[in-house]
């Protein structure tokens, strides 16, 4: 499974973006696939999951109301549309697809995308 996100940019408080992470692969479907972020010092946090069968999705408190994970089957594209974002959201975010479990956990992710910045300024 290859991962390659994009879509980081740099927004105001209040504002949206949108990051997608293309996913390719024979068996990609099989996993479930999400959002992790980062910032310097501190441990890589859960932001969202998809499970491409039924679209079942899973957020973590921070983001939920503000954020919304999707799937799109045809492009095999998976993005996360981020509203109303907050300085405190400023991370490097990370594509992530893991087979074994659900939602998605740090330990358990079998591949990552390469991550893509996400600058909110206040």
């Amino acid at each position: 499974v290859q991962l390659q996100a994009s879509g980081g940019g740099l927004v105001q408080a209040g504002g949206s973006l949108r990051l997608s992470c293309a996913a390719s692969g024979r068996t990609f479907r099989r996993y479930a696939m999400g959002w992790f972020r980062q910032v310097p010092g501190k441990e890589r946090e859960f932001v969202a999951a998809i499970r491409w069968s039924g679209g079942t999705t899973y957020y973590a408190d921070s983001v939920k109301g503000r954020f919304t994970i999707s799937g799109d089957t045809a492009k095999n594209t998976v993005h996360l549309q981020m509203d109303s974002l907050k300085p405190e959201d400023t991370a490097v975010y990370y594509c992530a697809a893991e087979l074994t479990s659900w939602p998605l956990t740090y330990n358990g992710v079998d591949y990552w995308g390469k991550g893509t910045q996400v600058t909110v300024s206040s």
